[in-house]
């Protein structure tokens, strides 16, 4: 009895291994968005490139507020190919995978004096929503997902000299998951399968650390760092019937989010016009293989092995005075996906990703302006294969399907200037003897 408990809460955890994986938000700034997140390091993204560089806050005198809010519209299908259990293909495909979220994010910076700066950003570094059809031809591989992330990071910057700027701080992340996928149960069709679901959350610390050269004017190369996060997960199981009971309970994980890494150059190529590059590296292969624990019967119940592929972003943009008080943007990137066809899951169908964007700010007066922009994600067609001893699989139900996906991200914020800056601190008193 004790194994074919072990089994089945196996079976419950293995429909969601997944969702360790590629969920990161880049979404963090609207003037950033609006040059495909180019030179994010650099200062691109205003006040809100502390995200990707903490230091960049020294390029912001004074009292500095941003805010955005961005609106991801993720369109995607699963289709069942050939190769999916016959009693399963039968019930079709996800319908609308995608869901659409609206993320926040925000930030501020105080210059004390004109070495010294004090910075907060708020955001979601991770997430996701997809919900397919109730019932559908990969339902015991998911039926809905949710994550939830939100990090608070406080920095101080300081400028070392005219060409030098450091910063660091703290980065404390809050993570929360909902998974849900049908329960196979013996003597039961396929449509009539119910669901089960596992949940978790956890606080975690890490740090945020960066540096930006201005080795000439019109020129600034940024360098930021986001530590991993270590997350002792609790979380639960949860399943509809009476004779599963016993499975239900407490459970926990060990998980350490992707470190990031990223460089940005901003180069002025006139008084009016600036090109930007910019180049991320996601650590995911750090997530390896976790274990999941019962903590009611004290046992390991089941791994899950993701074993994902680092992630990497290229990105290219420019942007414009076309007056005194407007700006245009435009940019596009290029990013490999840590998720591919031995790891990909109905979960998040991931894939490389091309983006293109525009984007557009107007100082509405001395101390507003608002920002616009808009995003295009181009995803490569994709397959998934899960089951007949794949790392997912669920009761050697096999699955096989085609993913169509592409997403449209609308961003608008502002950003806004409290009074004057400071006055430069005082010079060193120099005595004669």
């Amino acid at each position: 009895m004790r194994a074919a408990m072990l089994a089945a809460t196996a079976m419950i955890l293995g429909a969601g291994q997944v969702q360790a994986g590629a969920f990161g938000l880049r979404e963090q700034s609207t003037q950033a968005q609006g040059l495909a997140f180019a030179g994010a390091a650099s200062g691109s993204g205003g006040v809100s490139s502390m995200f990707w560089n903490p230091a960049t806050i020294t390029m912001n005198p004074g009292f500095v507020a941003e805010q955005n809010f961005t609106y991801i519209g993720l369109s995607s299908e699963i289709r069942p190919a050939p190769g999916t259990n016959p009693g399963f293909a039968r019930l079709g495909g996800s319908g609308e995978l995608g869901q659409g979220a609206l993320v926040p994010a925000g930030a501020t910076s105080y210059q004390l004096n004109d070495r010294l700066w004090l910075g907060l950003s708020t955001g979601a570094p991770f997430g996701l929503v997809t919900k397919p059809n109730q019932v559908w031809a990969g339902e015991v591989y998911g039926r809905s997902s949710r994550i939830f992330s939100l990090a608070i990071n406080p920095v101080i910057g300081f400028k070392v000299n005219e060409w030098l700027s450091i910063a660091a701080g703290p980065n404390i992340e809050y993570f929360r998951l909902t998974l849900r996928q049908a329960l196979p149960v013996p003597g039961l069709l396929p449509t009539a399968y119910p669901s089960s679901f596992l949940k978790g959350e956890s606080w975690g610390v890490g740090f945020t650390a960066g540096a930006t050269l201005t080795p000439r004017d019109g020129t600034v190369l940024g360098i930021g760092y986001r530590s991993s996060v270590h997350h002792d997960i609790d979380g639960s199981i949860g399943v509809p019937l009476l004779a599963l009971a016993p499975l239900a309970g407490q459970v926990r994980a060990r998980l350490n989010t992707p470190d990031k890494l990223s460089v940005g150059l901003t180069q002025a190529v006139s008084p009016v016009a600036r090109v930007n590059l910019g180049f991320e590296w996601d650590n995911w292969s750090r997530l390896g293989t976790i274990g999941i624990v019962s903590k009611t019967l004290g046992l390991p119940v089941n791994t899950l092995p993701l074993n994902y592929k680092d992630g990497f972003t290229y990105a290219i943009g420019a942007e414009y005075d076309a007056s005194p008080n407007l700006t245009l943007r435009t940019g596009f990137a290029y990013e490999t996906s840590p998720i591919d066809f031995r790891n990909r899951s109905v979960r998040l169908p991931d894939g490389d990703r091309y983006i293109a964007s525009v984007g557009a700010s107007y100082r509405w007066s001395r101390q507003l302006t608002l920002n616009l922009a808009y995003s295009h994600f181009f995803l490569d067609r994709s397959r998934i294969l899960a089951g007949l001893g794949r790392d997912y699989n669920v009761g050697n139900i096999a699955f096989a399907g085609v993913v169509d996906s592409s997403a449209d991200i609308v961003s608008v914020g502002f950003r806004y200037v409290f009074g004057a800056p400071p006055a430069p601190a005082p010079a060193p008193l120099v005595r004669k003897w």
